[in-house]
C-alpha cells in the first residue's frame, strides 16, 4: 500500500525534532581537530538560511571554499551531524567550510531544496567574500550528495557559477526506484524502511522524480552534462545508494567530468567508513599547504577504494588548479 503524504509529512516533521547532536562518535568525531565557527546568513529565493563557516588553519583570505549539504533523506534538518567531517576537510584540506541549514521537506518540497543549494553556491561564489570565491566546491553525503549534483546541473544550465568540484558521497541519485528494489544481499537495510517517508515528503508527484535535478542516474535523464563541475563520487559496499553511485559516476566519465570513484570496502556500511569518507573528501578539495592528497593521515590503500579514475593520492585538487576545468 502505497504511503499517504500526510503520514509522510508527519514522520519528516518528526525526525526534524529528534535530537541533533553529531551521531559520529569516538576517532571518527574528530575531537583532536580544532574548529573556529561562527553564525552567518545567507539570502536564497525560499529564505536566508543559516550556515556555519568553518575557518581553516591561517584563516580564509585567498583560500577556497566548500559548500556542505548535509544528509537526512532530505527531510531532515540537524547539520551538526556534519560537524566531524567540516573541522576535517577545513583543517586537512585548508579550505573555508559553509555547513549550511538548508530548509528542507516538506517545508520545502523538490525542486526547492536543490534551488536553496545553487542560491548558496551563487552567493558563496561572489568575489566579496573572505575567501576565494573563484575556487568553490560543493558535496555531501546521502542527500545532500543529491542536492550538489543538482546545483552543479544548474551552474552548468546557468553557465555560472563556476564549481570547482562536487563531492558526492553516498548520492541518493535515483528516486525512481523504490528503495526496497535498490537493495541486494548484504546491504544495510534501513533505506527500505525509511526510503518510502523520504521519497513521498521529498517529492510527492512521482512523475517529478523522473526530473534531471531530482534522478541524474535513472533513465529517464538523457540531457548532455558535458562541462558539468569535475566530481569525486564514494560509495560505500553495503549502502543500498551504491549502485546509484555507480551508474553517475560511469555518466561523469563519459563526459570527462570524474576525478575519481572511490568504492569503500572491507564490508562496512556508510557510516562506519566516516574517516574514510572524509579522508576522501579532504584529499580531492586538497589546497596548496605543501602536500600533496595523499598526505592525509591515514589515507591508506583500503581508505582509497577502487577508483575508476585512479586512487585518490594521485588527483590534483582543482581548488588549488584553475586549470582543472576549461574555462
Amino acid at each position: 500500500m502505497a504511503l499517504s503524504l500526510w503520514l509522510a509529512d508527519g514522520l519528516a516533521m518528526l525526525t526534524q525534532k529528534a535530537p541533533g547532536s553529531s551521531r559520529v562518535k569516538g576517532p571518527a568525531a574528530f575531537t583532536d581537530i580544532p574548529a573556529v565557527t561562527e553564525e552567518i546568513s545567507i539570502p536564497t529565493r525560499h529564505g536566508e538560511l543559516r550556515a556555519i563557516p568553518y575557518s581553516p588553519p591561517g584563516g580564509p583570505v585567498a583560500r577556497g571554499v566548500y559548500v556542505n549539504l548535509h544528509g537526512g533523506g532530505f527531510v531532515m534538518r540537524h547539520p551538526e551531524q556534519d560537524d566531524a567531517l567540516c573541522r576535517f576537510i577545513a583543517f586537512h584540506a585548508g579550505v573555508t567550510v559553509l555547513n549550511v541549514d538548508y530548509i528542507p521537506a516538506p517545508q520545502s518540497r523538490f525542486p526547492g531544496p536543490v534551488e536553496q543549494a545553487y542560491d548558496v553556491a551563487v552567493w558563496g561564489a561572489t568575489l566579496e567574500r573572505r575567501w576565494e570565491g573563484r575556487k568553490l566546491a560543493m558535496g555531501g553525503q546521502s542527500a545532500g550528495g543529491a542536492l550538489a549534483a543538482g546545483a552543479a546541473r544548474l551552474a552548468l544550465e546557468s553557465a555560472a557559477p563556476r564549481i570547482s568540484l562536487q563531492v558526492l558521497m553516498h548520492p541518493a541519485l535515483d528516486l525512481t526506484i523504490p528503495a526496497a528494489k535498490k537493495w541486494s544481499a548484504g546491504q544495510e537495510k534501513f533505506l527500505i524502511r525509511l526510503g518510502p517517508v523520504f521519497n513521498v515528503s521529498y517529492c510527492p508527484n512521482i512523475d517529478q522524480r523522473k526530473d534531471r535535478l531530482a534522478s541524474p542516474a535513472g533513465e529517464h535523464d538523457a540531457g548532455p552534462i558535458t562541462g558539468i563541475a569535475p566530481a569525486l563520487v564514494v560509495s560505500a559496499e553495503k549502502d543500498l545508494l551504491r549502485g546509484e553511485a555507480a551508474r553517475y559516476a560511469e555518466r561523469l566519465r563519459e563526459a570527462g567530468a570524474l576525478v575519481d570513484h572511490l568504492d569503500l570496502k572491507r564490508g562496512g556500511s556508510r557510516i562506519q567508513h566516516s574517516r574514510g569518507t572524509a579522508r576522501g573528501g579532504a584529499a580531492g578539495l586538497r589546497k596548496d599547504r605543501g602536500l600533496d592528497p595523499g598526505g592525509i593521515p591515514g589515507l591508506t590503500p583500503s581508505v582509497r577504494g577502487e577508483g575508476r579514475g585512479g586512487a585518490v593520492d594521485s588527483c590534483e585538487s582543482p581548488l588549488t588548479s584553475q586549470s582543472a576545468r576549461p574555462s
